[in-house]
């Protein structure tokens, strides 16, 4: 048993509890930078908080010392990222501490940006501030996994779900719903937290989904578009053509179609041609790679069987939404069959399970 006394007071950890969930509510909404939240104290009283602005700017520091209507001269600053150092679309977060008058600054972890990380600790120390690292850091580092798979990999972080029945099916003809409405609700609040969501052409021309974040209030933060359509096979009809316009729907396809093409093109749709592989398949990875630097930080799948398997068994996935229905579905002559248990158990671990209307479906989320 480790004697080793903990650095932290109780209240230390309260603060960056509450600057973590600072983080979370805005995490998803804050384009390429990383979600942060900041909490400032003085004489033990919370006197500011602050979050990173909506698609990225401006950072919480720079929020929350900018809300406070007290002196911060002797305050002590709780961020859940290593402040920035560097001249980027705004000025260093540490000249604003710096110049703020706050004592003493506490962090979980180095920012992962080279540009950053370990850099802002010399700097303030070397202006007389205190700096504690290390504070609830194992909390924090779940919270940044999405960021440090940016970082590190150069690709989005990628959320997948499906949906089957009690009879393992995850399609059967006529059936529209599978799930309750709780369950639907957290779909759309995934919807929310994703920057894009990524279907195929079929799933597009039989199930002629909205793509959209439902949630009242929440309508304007629905995800980009993003459709895997290969030969151009893309409905006309549909609802995703329907309101495509610019900048809010992307196709990947291998099409030689001109005349497709052009129609595609004058409703504002993004058009990206890219090869297949020897199986007559999109390489998913270098897809994933274009829609980094296309500024896709966080994105969401909603594939069928083949694309969930094929994204599972290659290990493309960081975090899967399995759920599962009480409901037991008729085996139609078009019903297809969920055959990827096998797969998932064998390549991820299980995150968390949770019960959605009083478990009439059960939610369990897998992680990499």
């Amino acid at each position: 048993m480790s004697t080793k006394k903990d650095k932290f007071s109780i209240k230390d950890k309260n603060y960056m509890n509450l600057a973590i969930n600072l983080a979370r509510v805005r995490q998803g909404l804050t384009g390429v930078n990383p979600s942060v939240g900041c909490v400032i104290t003085k004489d033990d009283d919370i006197i500011s908080i602050g979050q990173t602005g909506f698609n990225g700017r401006p950072h919480a520091e720079t929020n929350a010392i900018n809300n406070s209507l007290q002196n911060l001269s002797g305050a002590k600053m709780y961020v859940t990222l290593e402040p920035c150092n560097h001249y980027g679309k705004t000025p260093p977060c540490t000249k604003s501490i710096i110049k703020s008058g706050i004592k003493e600054v506490f962090y979980p972890i180095n920012d992962i940006d080279n540009k950053v990380k370990g850099k802002s600790f010399k700097i303030l120390i070397k202006k007389n501030i205190k700096v504690s690292k290390g504070l609830l850091k194992n909390e924090t580092m779940d919270l940044y996994e999405s960021y440090i798979i940016n970082r590190k990999y150069k690709l989005p972080f990628v959320t997948a779900k499906i949906a089957i029945s009690k009879n393992k099916l995850l399609y059967s003809e006529k059936v529209k719903r599978i799930t309750n409405q709780s369950s639907d609700k957290l779909s759309h609040y995934l919807r929310y937290k994703n920057d894009a969501i990524m279907i195929s052409s079929k799933t597009l021309n039989i199930d002629n989904p909205k793509l959209n974040c439902r949630l009242s209030g929440y309508e304007k933060f629905s995800p980009k578009r993003i459709i895997l359509d290969k030969d151009l096979n893309i409905n006309l009809s549909t609802y995703i053509f329907k309101t495509a316009k610019k900048n809010n729907t992307i196709i990947f396809h291998c099409s030689s179609d001109h005349s497709k093409i052009k129609i595609l093109k004058k409703k504002g749709i993004t058009l990206i041609k890219s090869r297949l592989n020897f199986k007559k398949r999109f390489n998913l990875k270098i897809i994933f790679k274009k829609l980094f630097s296309l500024g896709i930080r966080n994105l969401l799948v909603e594939g069928g069987e083949k694309i969930t398997k094929n994204m599972l068994k290659n290990r493309l996935i960081n975090q899967f939404y399995l759920f599962e229905s009480l409901k037991t579905l008729p085996k139609t002559k078009k019903h297809v069959i969920f055959t990827s248990n096998n797969i998932l158990n064998r390549n991820y671990k299980v995150k968390s399970m949770i019960s959605s209307k009083l478990a009439k479906d059960k939610i369990t989320i897998y992680k990499r």
